[in-house]
């Protein structure tokens, strides 16, 4: 991509320095579902606080199955209690409420910067990213960081979240994107400045390199794991064509969908029309079970940021075929197949060839593994975390 390897990746820190030496840390995101974002700033916020950092986790709305995560790690989390409407020109009194709601947390917010005395505030995704940078600033916070998860396709064409963003950027200090496609993309629509932004990729745990036992699966066949919600986007509609296509060609195989969404319903009569064999497991706490379980993992997106599906299949050496879409040919450019998006043929043949050639997956699941422990570790992510925080904390002690 067209100016990626200019955009500036964060070293490993050195020692903190100074009158500025960081101690105190607020993170803040909507809530602690399992999707990849709360997954990474859980790890985050662990990781600084097994340094002696001080560190608290604000979520905006509530919590969720995340949190018992945070057990005993000594970070601190406290929900702001938010509530968003929908369409508030339809539920106008239930849209007063939610503002009245929406003041008192925003309140709290800075009331909780103020009084932990923060001497960095990052906030993840764009609701929290939004109400963060005002916040920061009426409590005085020295640094504020914004967190870039996504391509933001939704935003395209929508001006009043645009002028909004463009508004928080301005005043927040540092912008920290998960992939080079993310950060490009960043600039492209907010107009950063070179030195505001930087890649700090994903991290991953170190129990997420351990193969776990393999999922009882009853089946004869190969086969063929997706893990990602049931989402038009994320491409599924493509991969059981793709499937339906290697059957007619008599290759079969067992697809097995981990997530759920709205696309459940559409998904199941079309893998019926095809007649191939998909089990859709919804959400499920034990997807390293599957992993091992897996010849092939795929991920089918139109669109994507950094995917911690991808990167938790490379991390057990697990041969990958995915779309070259946002982050995704950053962690499998020559360790991974890469196919264009919506494109079903290639897709069927990326997956016919992982399927068939098992030296060829075996290659490349070894490949993807090796980069993955070199450059995807949880350390890694944590280290290049605070040596951003310590910068930008001295630069502003120095102002």
């Amino acid at each position: 991509m067209t100016g990626c390897r200019e955009t500036r990746t964060v070293p490993i820190a050195g020692s903190a320095v100074g009158d500025a030496e960081l101690s105190r840390v607020c993170l803040m995101i909507g809530q602690l579902g399992l999707g990849g974002a709360e997954k990474q700033v859980v790890m985050l916020a662990r990781g600084l606080a097994a340094r002696g950092i001080e560190t608290t986790l604000l979520l905006l709305y509530e919590g969720g199955p995340r949190e018992a995560e945070l057990s005993g790690s000594g970070v601190t989390a406290v929900s702001l209690g938010y509530r968003g409407i929908n369409r508030p020109w339809v539920h106008p009194v239930a849209a007063a409420k939610d503002g009245a709601v929406g003041v008192r947390a925003f309140t709290q917010l800075v009331t909780h910067l103020r009084r932990t005395r923060a001497q960095v505030f990052h906030a993840y995704l764009f609701d929290c990213y939004i109400a963060a940078a005002p916040a920061a600033r009426l409590a005085r916070t020295p640094v504020c960081v914004a967190g870039r998860r996504s391509l933001g396709t939704f935003k395209e064409g929508r001006r009043g979240l645009l002028a909004m963003e463009r508004a928080a950027t301005g005043m927040t200090d540092f912008v920290v994107a998960n992939a080079h496609a993310v950060a490009e993309e960043a600039r492209r629509q907010e107009g950063l400045p070179q030195g505001k932004i930087a890649v700090i990729h994903n991290g991953m745990e170190e129990r997420d390199f351990r193969t776990a036992t393999p999922a009882d699966l009853t089946t004869d066949l190969p086969v063929v794991l997706c893990v990602a919600n049931l989402r038009t986007y994320k491409g599924h509609q493509y991969l059981l064509d793709a499937v339906g296509r290697m059957q007619q060609k008599g290759q079969r195989c067992t697809l097995v969908l981990i997530g759920e969404g709205p696309e459940r319903s559409p998904l199941q009569k079309q893998a019926d029309r095809l007649g191939i064999d998909v089990r859709f497991l919804g959400h499920r706490t034990d997807v390293p079970a599957f992993l091992a379980r897996a010849d092939v993992v795929v991920l089918p997106s139109l669109e994507e940021g950094l995917s911690n599906a991808v990167m938790e299949a490379m991390a057990v050496g697990r041969p990958v075929v995915a779309t070259a879409v946002g982050g995704t040919p950053e962690l499998l450019r020559e360790r991974g197949v890469l196919v264009p998006p919506a494109d079903t043929d290639a897709l069927a043949q990326g997956l016919q060839w992982m399927l068939t050639d098992r030296a060829a997956a075996a290659r490349l699941g070894k490949a993807a593994r090796r980069w993955a422990l070199e450059n995807l570790s949880a350390d890694t992510m944590v280290e290049r975390h605070i040596s951003l925080y310590q910068e930008l904390l001295e630069r502003r002690s120095v102002r």
